[in-house]
C-alpha cells in the first residue's frame, strides 16, 4: 500500500509491520493476496504433540533455572515455596486454556499460527495485534540477548578458573558464542529444530543433575560458606528484592511463544497440545525444585543470579571439581542454543513475511541471500546489547514484568473468557480476573524493582 501525505497512524504502521491475514493463516495469504513467506517457511505446520512438547520444554526449561536459588534468596524458604508452586500452577493452566482458545478458533474455520493474530482476532482491535507483536518481539530479544549472554558468562566461568589471570574479557566470549549463533540460525523452520529441542530436554535434565550433585558437594564441603537463610534487614529493599524474585520466576515459567509452537503442529490440533504440556511440566516439576532446594541449601542468602559463580568463586578455592564444571558448563552452553534459535523464530517469521517469496522455494537463492543476512544482523545486534547489558538476572526480572507477565498471566485468560464465555458467577469466570488483576500489579511492581536492581548494578561497576 502507498504511503500518502494523508495517511493515518495506523495505516503508517500497518505499512512497516506484517499484514493481518484475512482466510485461514495456514494458508500462508495474507489481506494484500500475498504468499506469507513467515508462515509457509518458518511456521510450517507437519509435527505432532510430542515435537511440540519438544519445542515447548526448550522455550521454559533453560539454564535460567541457575537464578532459582536466587529467587530463594530474595523470598526465603516458605516464600521461595509458595511463589515457584503458585506460579507452575497458573502458567500450565493458563496454557492450557490458550490451547483451547486455540482449538475453539480451529473448529470454527479459523486455525491461528501467531499470537498476534488470535488476539487480534478474539479481542477484535487491530491495536491489540500491534500491541503483542511489539510485546513478542521486546520478549523474544530479550531472551535472546539472555542467551548470548548467559553463554559467554558461562565460558568465562570456566576459563577464569583454568586461566585466572587471562587476557579474555565477557566481551570476547559474546563474541565467539554470537558467531555459532549465526551459523545455527540459517536453520530454516522451527519445525527443523524437533530433533535439536528433544537434544536440549535431555541436556536440561543432564545438567540439573550434575548441579544439584554440586550444590550438595559443596554445602557439604570444608570451604562451604556460612549457611545463612537471613533477608534484607531493610523492609523496602526486602521488598524489592520479593518483587524481583516474581518477575524471574515469572520469566522462567513464560514463554510468549505458544501459539506459533502449537502452530507446529499437523492439524488438527484437538487434544494434542495438552499432552504436550504435560510432557514439558513434568521436566519443570523435575528440574525446578531440585536446582532450587540444593542452590539455596549450600549458598543461603549469598546465591549468585548465576550459581554456577557460587560454585566457582573469584575469592576462594572452587567448591566443584573442574572436570564437574567443565560438563556442566557444555551442557548448558549446548542447551543455550536451542533455546536461542526457538526464541528467535518469531523475529525470523516476521522477517520472512517481509522478505521472502515463496513461489522460489526455501533453499532458492532470492530467499537463502536475505535470511542469510537478515538473521545474521539480528543477532549481531542481539550481541552487542547483551556486551553492553551485562546483568542476567536483572534482564529477566525486566522481561518477566513487561512480557511474559501480559503474554501468559493476563491474555489467555482474558481470551478464555471472551471466547468461551463462561457465567459470571462461575468460578472459572472469577479465578480469571482475581489472576488478571493481581499479575497486572506484580508486572508493574516487578518491572520497577528489576530496573531498580539494574541501575544499583550498573553504577556499583
Amino acid at each position: 500500500m502507498a504511503i500518502t501525505t494523508s495517511s493515518s497512524p495506523d495505516s503508517l504502521l500497518s505499512s512497516l509491520l506484517p499484514p493481518k491475514p484475512n482466510g485461514n493463516p495456514i494458508t500462508g495469504t495474507t489481506s494484500t493476496g500475498k504468499h506469507d513467506g513467515g508462515a509457509v517457511f518458518v511456521l510450517e505446520s507437519k509435527g505432532d504433540w510430542w515435537h511440540a512438547g519438544f519445542h515447548l520444554t526448550t522455550a521454559i526449561v533453560g539454564p535460567s533455572i541457575l537464578a532459582l536459588p536466587y529467587v530463594f534468596r530474595g523470598l526465603g524458604w516458605i516464600l521461595g515455596f509458595i511463589c515457584l508452586t503458585v506460579m507452575g500452577v497458573v502458567t500450565f493452566y493458563s496454557y492450557y486454556l490458550m490451547s483451547k482458545v486455540l482449538e475453539l478458533c480451529e473448529n470454527q474455520g479459523r486455525r491461528h499460527i501467531r499470537f498476534r493474530e488470535l488476539a487480534s482476532d478474539v479481542l477484535g482491535s487491530g491495536g491489540m495485534f500491534y500491541f503483542v507483536i511489539f510485546i513478542q518481539t521486546a520478549v523474544n530479544t530479550g531472551i535472546t540477548i539472555g542467551t548470548i549472554l548467559l553463554s559467554a558468562d558461562s565460558i568465562k566461568i570456566l576459563y577464569s578458573n583454568i586461566v585466572p589471570e587471562g587476557p579474555l574479557k565477557l566481551y570476547h566470549f559474546i563474541m565467539m558464542v554470537t558467531f555459532v549463533m549465526i551459523l545455527l540460525s540459517q536453520l530454516p523452520s522451527f519445525h527443523s529444530l524437533r530433533y535439536i529441542n528433544f537434544g536440549s530436554l535431555l541436556l536440561s535434565l543432564g545438567y540439573t543433575s550434575l548441579v544439584v550433585g554440586a550444590c550438595i558437594h559443596a554445602g557439604s564441603s570444608k570451604n562451604a560458606p556460612p549457611k545463612d537463610y537471613s533477608l534484607n534487614p531493610k523492609q523496602s529493599t526486602r521488598a524489592f528484592d520479593a518483587f524481583t524474585s516474581i518477575s524471574i520466576v515469572a520469566t522462567i515459567l513464560g514463554n510468549g511463544i505458544f501459539p506459533e509452537i502449537q502452530a507446529t503442529m499437523a492439524p488438527p490440533a484437538t487434544g494434542k497440545m495438552v499432552k504436550g504440556l504435560i510432557m514439558c511440566y513434568s521436566v519443570i516439576v523435575l528440574t525446578f525444585y531440585s536446582t532450587s532446594v540444593s542452590g539455596y541449601w549450600a549458598f543461603g542468602n549469598q546465591s549468585s543470579a548465576n550459581v554456577l559463580r557460587n560454585l566457582l568463586p573469584d575469592d576462594g578455592p572452587a567448591l566443584v571439581p573442574t572436570w564437574v564444571m567443565g560438563l556442566i558448563v557444555v551442557f548448558v552452553i549446548l542447551q543455550l542454543l536451542p533455546i536461542g534459535l526457538v526464541y528467535s523464530q518469531v523475529a525470523y517469521e516476521i522477517l520472512e513475511t517481509q522478505s521472502a517469496n515463496v513461489k522460489e522455494g526455501m533453499y532458492s537463492k532470492r530467499n537463502l541471500i536475505p535470511r542469510l543476512l537478515l538473521r545474521s544482523l539480528y543477532m549481531i545486534f542481539c550481541a552487542f546489547v547483551a556486551a553492553m547489558l551485562p546483568f542476567f538476572g536483572d534482564i529477566n526480572g525486566i522481561i518477566g514484568g513487561i512480557g511474559f507477565i501480559p503474554l501468559d498471566f493476563i491474555l489467555p485468560m482474558l481470551m478464555y473468557n471472551m471466547t468461551h464465555k463462561p457465567t459470571k458467577s462461575s468460578l472459572t469466570y472469577w479465578i480469571n480476573i482475581i489472576i488478571m488483576v493481581v499479575f497486572t500489579g506484580v508486572g508493574i511492581m516487578g518491572t520497577f524493582s528489576s530496573v531498580r536492581s539494574l541501575v544499583l548494578d550498573a553504577t556499583s561497576l
